[in-house]
């Protein structure tokens, strides 16, 4: 996760130019460059080597987590044009889901849940009412699946990917990230202005399932679903 200098989280809802960044991994090793910077792509280890630790903030969640180099810092800072720290949570640290959905549970940094998955019919039925269909990466989805109805998965209680069982909680609320163009770093209106006429709920506006898993595993891509309770 990105910090600014006082710990605070910080994401493309504010610096859309986040989107350029293009992550992979490779063995044990964080690959990270930028889309329009001529600067060299960055190496990571997945795990800080004898770091410090300092408190940050997602959103109300107070957390510990390590921090990586100086110059690690300093090459995100000037891609991205910020002033900022990269950090890590580790294994010692656990933050609690809110409990109100689901009991005993926890999520490294991402914003509420661990897990987001969504149908490409979903996607599909969507953008039947966009004048520009949008990609899914618009949606930062972690599972994407084929096959089913448009929004099956809002059906879905418990399913079961390879050995993984994991338990659909809630409709994941769209914010404004969605508007942010994957491959451009720049802001729209869409999706959330169609969203808002086609999936708007208690002001709410819904597409996709969060879920957290049950135990530890390894996913595969090509795997099967299995249905495994529905709502």
């Amino acid at each position: 996760m990105l910090v600014y200098e006082n710990g605070m989280f910080f994401t493309q809802r504010d610096h859309p130019q986040m989107a350029l960044l293009q992550p992979s991994i490779e063995k044990n090793i964080l690959k990270v460059s930028h889309k329009h910077s001529k600067t060299d792509e960055l190496e990571i280890p997945l795990v800080p080597d004898g770091s410090s630790e300092i408190d940050v903030t997602v959103w109300d969640d107070k957390c510990i987590a390590q921090t990586y180099s100086t110059q690690i810092d300093e090459w995100f800072s000037n891609v991205i044009g910020i002033k900022c720290r990269l950090v890590f949570m580790p294994d010692s640290f656990r933050r609690e889901i809110n409990n109100e959905f689901v009991q005993n549970k926890s999520v490294g940094f991402a914003d509420a849940y661990p897990f987001l998955i969504i149908g490409k019919e979903s996607l599909k039925k969507f953008n039947g009412h966009l004048k520009v269909p949008l990609p899914m990466n618009r949606f930062r989805t972690n599972f994407v699946f084929s096959g089913g109805s448009p929004f099956d998965e809002d059906t879905w209680k418990r399913i079961k990917i390879g050995d993984v069982v994991f338990d659909v909680i809630k409709p994941c609320a769209r914010c404004v990230i969605t508007t942010v163009n994957q491959s451009t770093g720049e802001k729209g209106k869409e999706p959330l202005a169609a969203l808002s006429k086609f999936r708007r709920v208690n002001g709410k506006v819904l597409f996709g399932q969060n879920m957290v898993a049950d135990s530890a595993g390894e996913i595969n891509i090509n795997l099967q679903i299995e249905v495994l309770e529905r709502k």
